[in-house]
């Protein structure tokens, strides 16, 4: 059954409410691998309840529509969609606890041609306070890489998100390990795609063995810039948005590379053992320091 372009761009999500407590943040901090260092001041305040802060994009994990691209109607072949960019622009700080509410819809469907699939892009608005706080906005970019071809020619060329990387050396290269465990404990966070965690399913998909989270590597960036950049000051961060160009294996080495332009921050994170970028045209916001 080939794509549906009008049931897509018809179809209404449901409301999404979810309650969480700063047991739920703390486990969210946990599954991007903070805590390593338990006597490091810069992980400890995101996994421990005393004085406890929020990574606004923890915003990623909350009150989102679910699977539903497995829906039969929309005639997505859901085993050859990947999460292929994401962005995040916050309103309002995010609480160590409280009530979210999600609101989503379909904002675009591009037909990319037969060979090269199909993009569907997904916004949530996220709010607090039955309505009243409008906490952040994300962006989903979905690559259906199975689903081209179903309006007869491609349509118009997506718009890119972020600017090709400038040219000269970073302005600010730092370096993470991913705990060889942070997949497990992230899915607890609401995505349990087996695929990141069970090895028969990662070989059928051509993977030597699971995979990590592309949302853990971008929690994993914005992480590394509030630290660098902010201060670690988490509400400095205003937007953060990637595309995601490779897999990364739990147990590997990132870097993260910085280029700081007048107007924001461009960013790329790179695992140095293969040789292979991980997020790319990636694009910050950090306000100034008051």
């Amino acid at each position: 059954m080939p794509i549906s372009e009008t049931q897509l761009r018809a179809w209404r999500f449901p409301d999404v409410s979810v309650r969480y407590e700063p047991r739920d943040c703390i486990l969210y901090a946990l599954g991007l691998g903070l805590g390593q260092d338990p006597l490091s001041g810069d992980q400890l305040r995101y996994v421990y309840e005393d004085g406890l802060m929020v990574l606004p994009s923890m915003a990623t994990v909350l009150a989102g529509p679910g699977f539903w691209i497995g829906e039969p109607a929309l005639g997505i072949d859901h085993a050859k969609a990947v999460h292929g960019g994401q962005s995040l622009v916050i309103h309002a700080q995010l609480p160590p606890c409280g009530e979210a509410t999600g609101r989503t819809r379909i904002v675009d469907v591009i037909d990319l041609g037969q060979a090269r699939g199909a993009m569907i892009e997904v916004q949530t608005d996220l709010y607090f306070e039955t309505g009243a706080i409008h906490q952040s906005s994300l962006r989903s970019t979905l690559f259906c890489r199975g689903d081209g071809g179903f309006s007869g020619a491609p349509t118009a060329k997506p718009e890119t998100r972020g600017k090709v990387l400038p040219s000269r050396a970073p302005d600010l290269s730092v370096s993470y390990a991913v705990p060889g465990q942070a997949a497990l404990i992230f899915r607890l966070s609401g995505d349990y795609n087996p695929l990141h965690a069970s090895p028969p399913v990662a070989a059928r998909a051509g993977f030597d063995r699971p995979i990590l989270h592309g949302l853990s590597t971008y929690g994993i960036a914005a992480y590394l810039l509030v630290t660098q950049l902010a201060q670690g000051r988490p509400e400095r961060l205003k937007e953060l948005s990637c595309r995601f160009t490779g897999p990364v294996f739990p147990g590997e080495n990132l870097r993260l590379n910085v280029w700081l332009d007048e107007d924001c921050v461009r960013f790329s994170c790179f695992v140095p053992e293969r040789d292979c970028q991980v997020l790319g045209r990636g694009k910050a916001r950090i306000a100034p320091a008051e």
